[in-house]
């Protein structure tokens, strides 16, 4: 029904009973959940996170915000410094990611991130982020992706977050990896996402607006109330 144009498509954005479009916000917003955040890296710019923290729609506020850090063994994002620290002073939950390079070692990937963030408390857990195989094969992928969930856990003294998309779980990591919290992306779902398993964080619209940030921002919903979203973030 996305697909189709005109009246058809108005009625889906303005009046299915799982989203509301927020105009300011540019995109429409799954009303089922409470907690709303974003996640953003160097391809955002330069953000007043003031602007970000202070934005207020309805009953719609931006409470928490994914920030990256790393990715594979050496690199670190150009405005990740800048970033956790500017979200961290206007009151901004945040939480630090890590975009994984499955042909690299998952071991030195994870310790590439743990020279990076120090995570304080009311800070989220870490998460590891994978969208790609770069031709590498299923088992060498889990075997690595092992390698930095298990070096970041012994560290930081926190079971990690996994963010991938629903076809990515399912074709290369599965039920391997379902005692991991999981952050999913999938998009244009009326719902929730098309995942059979658990979930605690749902990415589910890649261009929303937000004051202080030019470039369009990925939007996400935590999968419970204040209270266990509070419960899920650092003593």
């Amino acid at each position: 029904m996305l697909t189709l144009a005109g009246s058809a498509f108005w009625i889906w954005t303005f009046e299915h009973p799982h989203f509301v479009f927020y105009p300011d916000f540019g995109i429409q917003i799954p009303v089922k959940f409470t907690v709303h955040g974003i996640d953003v890296s160097h391809h955002n710019d330069v953000i007043n996170w003031q602007q970000v923290k202070a934005m207020q729609v309805k009953d719609i506020n931006l409470s928490f915000c994914f920030i990256k850090a790393t990715e594979g063994v050496q690199d670190e994002d150009e405005l990740f410094e800048r970033n956790w620290k500017k979200a961290k002073e206007v009151g901004m939950v945040r939480g630090a990611y890590h975009f994984f390079l499955p042909q690299k070692s998952g071991k030195a990937q994870a310790e590439n991130f743990m020279n990076s963030v120090l995570l304080e408390s009311g800070d989220l857990p870490p998460v590891l982020d994978i969208e790609e195989t770069y031709g590498v094969r299923t088992p060498d992928i889990r075997k690595r992706v092992k390698e930095w969930l298990y070096t970041v856990e012994a560290y930081y003294h926190v079971k990690p977050i996994i963010y991938t998309n629903v076809d990515y779980y399912k074709n290369f990591l599965g039920k391997d990896f379902d005692v991991y919290p999981l952050w999913v992306a999938h998009y244009l779902q009326a719902e929730k996402p098309r995942i059979e398993r658990d979930w605690i964080f749902w990415q589910h619209n890649e261009a929303g607006k937000v004051n202080g940030i030019l470039p369009g921002v990925d939007f996400n919903v935590f999968n419970g109330d204040s209270v266990a979203f509070k419960a899920l973030l650092k003593q």
